[in-house]
């Protein structure tokens, strides 16, 4: 293997920090890799970029979700091989691809693990890995900043959430592969490429980053006692058994409210919408997986 590079949001934490990652890489063999730290994640795709252009053969991304999105988005479709190092706060992406929550480990995965070709979606044009939602879901994004995620960590969702269970609906269409599949009022429209979302939650159980296909979840509840109806049905791994959750999969999704709604995608706050497009994108970046990883590679396949 030739260079190497990192990528690092120095606000997140993991481990024993960026000297044990050094330290790490030193043990490896890697006594200078190329080195970027930045401040906040919008800084990564200059850098990634930079890191291709430079000839690096894996670019290792220390941060949170929103971090890896930033590069994934900005390296799509190249010849990029990205690993991950979980400093974030959910870290949903690499808690799906089994990617050890421990530094050593983690960058042994970057070196000598599986290169996996895994799909990405897009959402108006921009791609996410994990998973983007509306409405509820992406009032729980803003409300749980990041001073708050730093304080309480992953408890920073559950108290935003707790704070929008009753939302006001907006109305919606929404088409799935060119066909109308809802219309009516929604509190959260969910598409997932992975099965887990926050807290370790089967949302997408048959989910798969390299099927070729999105999940998507319509959820119309209205009120906390019908949440937590929800909330009970998906904790029990059967969301498709509430009567405010519609599932459905497909390869795009034209999505309409009646008034601007709120978006997040993995994991970052977006402005307001009214109109959405999302479509999948096939085995369009490629990432260092444990060899053990419950999935064949995609050159398996």
């Amino acid at each position: 293997m030739g260079n190497v590079a990192v990528i690092a949001h120095i606000n997140k934490s993991f481990g024993g920090g960026l000297t044990e990652l050094r330290d790490t890489f030193a043990r490896e063999g890697y006594e200078d890799p190329l080195w970027y730290e930045i401040k906040t994640s919008d800084e990564a795709p200059k850098w990634a970029k930079h890191a291709l252009e430079k000839g690096a053969d894996v670019i290792f991304i220390w941060g949170g979700d929103g971090t890896v999105q930033q590069c994934i988005n900005a390296l799509i479709d190249t010849d990029a091989v990205l690993a991950i190092l979980p400093a974030g706060t959910a870290n949903l992406l690499a808690g799906n691809l089994d990617i050890p929550n421990d530094i050593s480990k983690a960058v042994a995965v970057g070196l000598r693990g599986i290169r996996r070709e895994l799909d990405t979606g897009t959402f108006n044009g921009e791609h996410f890995a994990v998973m983007a939602g509306t409405g509820f879901d992406a009032f729980i994004i803003k409300e749980a900043s990041v001073k708050l995620k730093e304080v309480v960590g992953r408890l920073a969702y559950f108290y935003s959430g707790t704070k929008n269970l009753s939302s006001r609906r907006v109305k919606a269409v929404i088409d799935v592969d060119g066909n109308e599949y809802f219309r009516g009022k929604v509190s959260c429209v969910l598409v997932g490429n992975v099965s887990k979302g926050i807290g370790g939650l089967e949302v997408f159980k048959a989910a798969k980053p390299d099927d070729g296909i999105l999940e998507l979840a319509v959820v119309t509840a209205k009120n906390p006692v019908d949440w937590a109806r929800t909330f009970g049905r998906v904790t029990q791994g059967k969301p498709e058994k509430s009567p405010f959750v519609e599932l459905t999969h497909g390869k795009e999704f034209h999505i309409t409210f009646k008034k601007r709604f709120p978006y997040e995608m993995d994991g970052s706050e977006r402005k307001p919408v009214k109109k959405m497009h999302i479509k999948i994108h096939p085995l369009s970046i490629t990432i260092c997986v444990p060899a053990d990883v419950d999935a064949a590679p995609a050159s398996a396949s």
